[in-house]
Order: structure tokens, then C-alpha cells, then sequence
């Protein structure tokens, strides 16, 4: 395969499986969209891997391992042997994630905590604390918007602390947005620590949210909401089109969380973006 052809595959994957990732939206630069969707080629199939299913958690996870042997097989110039369940797209996806790696000098480091995080997914389904709820999301989430700076060449400290902060604050609005689904998947996001802090109790769940349970979502979106408030520099500091697409997906994640309050935090219902939704981010996108 020819590498023209392996970014123009992980283009078509990134436009059919878009979720809350910068590159199938017109506002990336032309230039930062094929080394973007290798990226999130890579990520997409793995996510893929640890999701629930018809495999077995250890399926899962010997699938992960796999990814990583050829992600570092890949960027050494080695070769790893693919298993029973990849892609069988995976030459075209590291032939082009290879080539973005050397070109823009990417961290592998970033791609081995999402990795990390794909595989906790397997195999934890509460957190204790908020700690440890943000230390996923630091492995999850941060790497993908530090990835995306430096495709964007931009390599400095503060850049990716403020990157950080709207990272995690758009992973956990994902969390709470999600929050019913993930529970009938039999997984609960909102640390214990909150639960226990409010008197919230995981059956009561079952009939629905309770006031408490009410109380210990409205101190997550509150914690969140700082999240996004402490990154909120990021959505001037950056040029050209990408600095819209963040103001754009910071937007996004503060609306999500008004719409959370507004139903008075029932998370089992899930708020999502609409028509009306667009015409409001576009109108405060240049504000």
C-alpha cells in the first residue's frame, strides 16, 4: 500500500466513526487532517478492542498487547505479527501512524498511556476517587489533545497544561453525559468518594437518580466546569482555523454540561448536541 492511500483509509475511518475528535470537523488545517486521523485510527481500533462484547476480557486484553507490539514493532522499523481479531486495515493504519511519528516526532509515550487506559477500561468498572478518576483521564484523554499540538508544532509547557485541564474536562462531560449507558453496561464513573460524601447508594440507581444522587452529579459537573474554566486559555492561544476548532469543542462541552443542569442533573437522561446547539456555538465562536 502507498502511504497516500494509507492516510486517505484513516481519513474515511475518522469521517464515518466521528466522535468528539478534531478531525473530521473544516476547521483543522489541511495540512494537520491526514496526521490526525492516523492518529485516531490507531485509537479508534483500540478503543474498539476493550469495549464490551463478544470477547472475554482476556481476549480483550491480548488484543490491546498485540496493538502495542506493533505500534513499537512499527516505530523501530521492526515487525510484529498481527493476531485474530485487528483490523485488517492495520498495515495501512501503522504504515501511516509510523510516517507521522518520525515526520512530526511524536511522542510514543502518549500513545502507549491510551493504551494504558484502554486496557483499565477492561478491567476496572468503579473508581475510588476523584484522584484516581483523574489519573484515567490524564492516560485517556490529555494525550490526544497533546498529539494534536504537536502536530500543530507546538511544544510548550503551558500550552499542554491548559490542554490537559479541557482534556479531562471534556472526558469526564463524556462520563457524565454517558452516564446512563455506562451503568447499564455495569459501570459507574463518579468516584465513590462523591457517592459516599452525598449518601448516595448504587441500587438506588435502579429506580432512577435520587435526590442525592442528584447532589453528588451536580459536585461533578461543578469540578468539571472548573476543569474547562482553567483551560479556557488554551481557546486564545492558539492560530489560524485550529483555534477555532478548540474554542468550538470547548463550547460543545460547557453546553453539554448546561443542558445536565437544566434537567436538574439526571444524568439518565442523555443531553446531546442539536441543530439549535450548532447555531449557538457558531454565534459565540468569535466572541
Amino acid at each position: 500500500m502507498r502511504l497516500e492511500e494509507a492516510y486517505a483509509w484513516c481519513l474515511r475511518d475518522a469521517r464515518a466513526h466521528y466522535e468528539n475528535f478534531p478531525v473530521a470537523s473544516a476547521l483543522v488545517p489541511a495540512p494537520m487532517r491526514p496526521h490526525i486521523a492516523a492518529v485516531y485510527a490507531f485509537a479508534r481500533a483500540a478503543d474498539d478492542f476493550a469495549d464490551e462484547g463478544s470477547r472475554s476480557p482476556a481476549e480483550r486484553l491480548a488484543l490491546l498487547e498485540s496493538w502495542r507490539a506493533r505500534l513499537h514493532g512499527a516505530t523501530s522499523s521492526g515487525h510484529s505479527e498481527a493476531i485474530a481479531g485487528e483490523p485488517a486495515h492495520a498495515d495501512a493504519i501503522f504504515l501511516a501512524l509510523r510516517t507521522s511519528i518520525e515526520r512530526l516526532d511524536l511522542p510514543l509515550s502518549h500513545f502507549d498511556d491510551l493504551l494504558s487506559a484502554f486496557e483499565q477500561d477492561v478491567r476496572v468498572k468503579r473508581y475510588e476517587s476523584w484522584r484516581d478518576l483523574i489519573d484515567y483521564c490524564r492516560r485517556s484523554a490529555n494525550p490526544v489533545g497533546r498529539l494534536v499540538l504537536r502536530i500543530a508544532g507546538r511544544v510548550d509547557a503551558q500550552l499542554d497544561a491548559w490542554s490537559d485541564a479541557v482534556c479531562t474536562a471534556l472526558q469526564l462531560t463524556n462520563f457524565w453525559q454517558d452516564f446512563s449507558a455506562d451503568f447499564s453496561r455495569g459501570r459507574i464513573y463518579l468516584p465513590r468518594e462523591l457517592q459516599r460524601a452525598h449518601d448516595a447508594h448504587e441500587l438506588d440507581l435502579v429506580d432512577g437518580l435520587t435526590p442525592a444522587w442528584r447532589k453528588a452529579v451536580d459536585e461533578a459537573v461543578a469540578r468539571t466546569r472548573a476543569l474547562f474554566e482553567e483551560g479556557r486559555p488554551l481557546t486564545g492561544s492558539l492560530t489560524g482555523r485550529l483555534r477555532y476548532e478548540i474554542r468550538a469543542t470547548w463550547l460543545g462541552g460547557m453546553r453539554i454540561l448546561d443542558k445536565i443542569e437544566r434537567t436538574h442533573y439526571d444524568v439518565m437522561q442523555r443531553p446531546s448536541l442539536g441543530l439549535g446547539d450548532a447555531a449557538w456555538i457558531a454565534v459565540h465562536l468569535l466572541r
